[in-house]
């Protein structure tokens, strides 16, 4: 695996794993990189700098090197997704189960977010229990 820092032709900069230098030139080639901002196909490799680290606080080391959001978008799903956590029950894989339950007035209404199979949400919509996607993996909880 190889990681590539890129940019599109609007300064958009993101990273991407690809397997093999030659399986990324085979998809840049074929148009199938695109940005993660904007979603131009129009990506090249940008500079990119030595992994240097100079010595960091226990906080920044337990945030990792990805804990800083590089673009707006990423800032905004950033701050839905603390929103989302500190305001709302996760209820893991039995989201299906709960969203119906309290649809159907079986269980007090509150904010809820889990993980659901796309069969099981695209039911739940069928049968007009009000669901969205997030824009993002819940972190898995233990409960």
């Amino acid at each position: 695996m190889i990681q590539y820092a890129l940019k599109c032709v609007d300064d958009h900069c993101f990273d991407s794993w690809f397997q093999s230098a030659e399986a990324f030139e085979t998809l840049i080639s074929s148009g199938m990189v695109s940005c993660v901002v904007c979603g131009s196909t129009k990506v090249e490799k940008a500079i990119m700098s030595p992994r240097v680290s100079a010595s960091r606080t226990s906080q920044e080391k337990e945030a990792g090197p990805l804990s800083q959001p590089a673009s707006p978008a990423e800032q905004a799903i950033a701050d839905l997704r603390r929103k989302i956590e500190s305001e709302s029950d996760y209820v893991g894989v039995n989201f299906a189960a709960e969203a119906r339950a309290m649809h159907e007035g079986d269980l007090p209404e509150r904010s809820i977010y889990g993980e659901a199979r796309p069969e099981e949400a695209r039911k739940l919509l069928e049968d007009g229990v009000p669901v969205a996607p997030l824009p993002f993996m819940p972190n898995r909880k233990a409960n």
